[in-house]
Order: C-alpha cells, then sequence, then structure tokens
C-alpha cells in the first residue's frame, strides 16, 4: 500500500468520495478526528460501510488505544463487518499491540473468522513512553504488518509547542521519531509508513517529503486528504533509471560469485536486495 487514506467514522457522506479517491486503502478513523459524543454514531457508520461497500480496495479502521475504555467497543462495533485491518493508535510498548491480539483472536473466533485474517498497522512513536520502549516493538505478533508515527500528539506529549521549523521540515525530536519508527519496523521484518502531511494544497511539498520518504525505506505514507494521493503515489513508484538499474544489477549478480562493476562502482549483496525491492515496487503499481 503506497497510501492510506483517513477519513474520520462520523462524516458517512465522505466515505463514498474517501472510496473512489484513488487511494490503495482506507482508514475509517474512531480516534482524533471523531469526538466521544459522535463515537458511537461513528462505529455504526464505519460497520455499515464495511458492510455494505464493494471491498474493491482494503478498509482499515483506527480505534482508540487500547489503554482507553473506547478500545473494545470500537473492536466488538465492527470486528463481526470484517475491517482488512486495525490501526492502534499510541501503543505505549510492544504489550499494547500483544493485547489488541489476544482481543482480536478472540473476537475472530466469536465471529467465525480466520485467525489473524484482520491485520494491524501501529503508531509506535505518538509518546515519550514509547520513544523509549523501542526495543519492545522489535517482535510483534504476527498480524501486525506494519508501523508508523506520528508527530502531533508526540508534541503534546512532550510540551513541545511546535513539531516543525519554519520551512516545515521536523525538529530533530521528531525526526528521532520518525527513524525510530523506520528501524523498529526493519528490525520487525515489516513496513514502515510516513506520517501524514498538514498540506493538501501545497502538493509539491507532500510529493517531496514522500521522495524522500521512499528513499529512506518506508514502504507507503498516510494521507488526510485525497489531492495528496497523486503526489504520494508518484513518489513512491521506481523511476525508469531504477528500473533500468535493478534489472542490469540482477542480470549482472545473478551468475557472480561475489562483486562486479556497473558504472565504475562496485556492487554486491545488499545491492541486489535494492533492487529487488525496485522491481517489487514495480509490480505493485
Amino acid at each position: 500500500m503506497r497510501s492510506l487514506l483517513f477519513v474520520p467514522g462520523d462524516r458517512p457522506e465522505r466515505f463514498p468520495k474517501a472510496l473512489v479517491a484513488g487511494a490503495e486503502a482506507i482508514i475509517i478513523d474512531l480516534e482524533d478526528s471523531v469526538t466521544p459524543a459522535t463515537r458511537p454514531q461513528a462505529r455504526l457508520n464505519a460497520a455499515a460501510c464495511l458492510r455494505d461497500a464493494d471491498r474493491s480496495l482494503p478498509l482499515w479502521v483506527r480505534i482508540n488505544p487500547v489503554q482507553t475504555a473506547d478500545a473494545l467497543p470500537d473492536l466488538a462495533a465492527i470486528t463481526a463487518a470484517r475491517p482488512d485491518g486495525i490501526v492502534l493508535p499510541k501503543a505505549r510498548t510492544g504489550a499494547d499491540l500483544h493485547q489488541l491480539d489476544h482481543w482480536l483472536e478472540a473476537l475472530e473466533v466469536q465471529h467465525g473468522l480466520a485467525q489473524g485474517s484482520i491485520k494491524v498497522i501501529a503508531l509506535i512513536t505518538e509518546t515519550a513512553q514509547a520513544m523509549l520502549s523501542a526495543s519492545t516493538f522489535m517482535q510483534p505478533p504476527a498480524r501486525v504488518v506494519g508501523y508508523t508515527w506520528g508527530a502531533e500528539d508526540l508534541a503534546a506529549d512532550v510540551g513541545a509547542s511546535a513539531n516543525r521549523q519554519a520551512d516545515g521540515e521536523f525538529e530533530d525530536t521528531f525526526r528521532l521519531a520518525r527513524t525510530q519508527c523506520l528501524l523498529a519496523a526493519a528490525a520487525a521484518g515489516i513496513g514502515a509508513y510516513d506520517t501524514t502531511d498538514t498540506e493538501f494544497r501545497d502538493t509539491a511539498a507532500v510529493e517531496r517529503r514522500a521522495q524522500a520518504a521512499r528513499r529512506d525505506g518506508f514502504v507507503g505514507k498516510l494521507a488526510i486528504h485525497p489531492a495528496q494521493l497523486a503526489p504520494i503515489h508518484s513518489a513512491f513508484a521506481p523511476t525508469a533509471a531504477e528500473i533500468a538499474w535493478a534489472r542490469k544489477v540482477l542480470e549482472l549478480m545473478s551468475g557472480a560469485s561475489g562483486a562486479v562493476a556497473l558504472d565504475g562502482r562496485m556492487i554486491d549483496r545488499p545491492h541486489v536486495q535494492q533492487a529487488e525491492r525496485i522491481l517489487a515496487a514495480l509490480e505493485r503499481r
């Protein structure tokens, strides 16, 4: 999934537009974009969308954190409707992922769903506790397929008055969170998804940051507006030069016993892995 588009669970009139916006997955939000007063109806809206949509693309739901009283009611309201995945916010340690896994195991049994069929992507940088517990995220349950990160809640937790510099780039604490997410995902053998951009009119900035995310190793990016999808997809698509390089690397290394030269540089096993990732991304387009 190169793009995952958020839509507020209490705005069902936006669901049809989100479903055809071109995202590679939709996340119906029951957390930050929904007020406590509208959350019960938002759960019903999410379940109805899961039941009624043609499911031509993955439909995910962001629930509330496991430490809140809303998490289990969120899951109870939507599991029977077979969400493709759950986005877990504010994971404090790996124990929160295992708690969610236990709940989902029980609910899958209750509703006759295959064990592990509901996948999970977790936000693992939204609190100072999570930032200092990075090693606990290295061995997640098997249903966890990705990590992502957030800057807004982390700013609130540490008392920062802002998380970006004047040019729109993140301050050091939040760049650390981004890096920590990427490394934790790599250690766990799962995908890393870059956080949202608050801009939706400045598509050039969205594409520039998405290009940086792909260059650094992220596999996709969260979006909050349909206008962000095209620049995200463009940024995460391999260029013609990258594709040509990847094919040449695999060709040269197919019969090589060690490093070989390509365009004046030595290439070896790590370059093969890079080439394979590029061509895998091409197949997903």
